[in-house]
């Protein structure tokens, strides 16, 4: 029996993340959302668009399809027509995302990245999130400060704000997590195998929804594991970026 790795099982988590997109224009950031866009254009979402992140449309392997101009870019990014999937340094229970500072804006603790696209993306198309390591320190009650904006805002600033805003997953070590609930907070979708709920619940630093049948992430099927072990990452790179079980 092939037993499937935890980074395989994430992998797979991301690739759903773009399950009956459509022609939209991916944009992962990271090895394993990378693996999970590539890994879906090549099975269940064959009319997604990969870039190499600069101006040229790729295949899944990387050869040319076309050419995207800046323009034609900026279109897609501000029309819904694109599905990011980013890294978050906080996240809090309304999926409002952190990647600039932690502590007071005025005079944090530590600089990170900054604010960058992380606003215009979140208004401006769908954007999921990849975290490879679950903590309290990630999972957060109340982010710093708010780069990418969650639901609970998006709605306070009116239709402008909620036209193209959408949370689609949240992708982590331990499990699935969406935003489907009455209020827009964080719910667990599915558990990796080896992950209780307890634990995920451990982990995070908020109250989160979630019901005691949980199920588990699904497993990849034959055709799916070998594309990720064979063709897109034959040098195991997905192990070095998602611990084991």
């Amino acid at each position: 029996m092939t037993v499937v790795t935890r980074a395989e099982y994430c992998v797979i988590a991301c690739a759903e993340a773009w399950r009956d997109n459509g022609e939209v224009l991916a944009s992962p950031m990271g090895p394993i959302p990378s693996l999970g866009a590539r890994l879906a254009r090549l099975t269940f979402s064959p009319d997604l668009l990969l870039t190499d992140g600069e101006a040229l449309l790729v295949d899944a392997d990387g050869g040319l399809e076309g050419w995207l101009p800046y323009r034609r870019h900026l279109t897609m990014v501000t029309g819904g027509r694109r599905h990011v999937m980013m890294g978050a340094s906080q996240l809090d229970r309304h999926g409002n995302q952190n990647i600039s500072c932690i502590g007071p804006w005025e005079q944090p603790a530590r600089q990170l990245l900054g604010v960058r696209g992380a606003p215009s993306n979140t208004l401006n198309n769908p954007v999921s999130y990849w975290i490879p390591r679950h903590s309290p320190r990630v999972f957060v009650e109340r982010v710093d400060m708010v780069c990418g904006v969650g639901y609970d805002r998006a709605a306070a600033a009116g239709p402008s704000a909620t036209r193209f805003h959408r949370i689609p997953r949240v992708v982590s070590d331990l499990g699935v997590f969406d935003f489907d609930t009455p209020d827009r907070s964080m719910r667990l979708v599915s558990l990796h195998p080896g992950v209780t709920v307890a634990r995920v619940r451990e982990a995070t630093g908020f109250e989160l929804t979630a019901g005691a049948d949980t199920p588990f992430t699904r497993p990849p099927t034959a055709t799916e594991l070998r594309l990720i072990r064979e063709t897109l990452d034959p040098d195991g790179v997905r192990d070095r970026h998602v611990g084991a079980a």
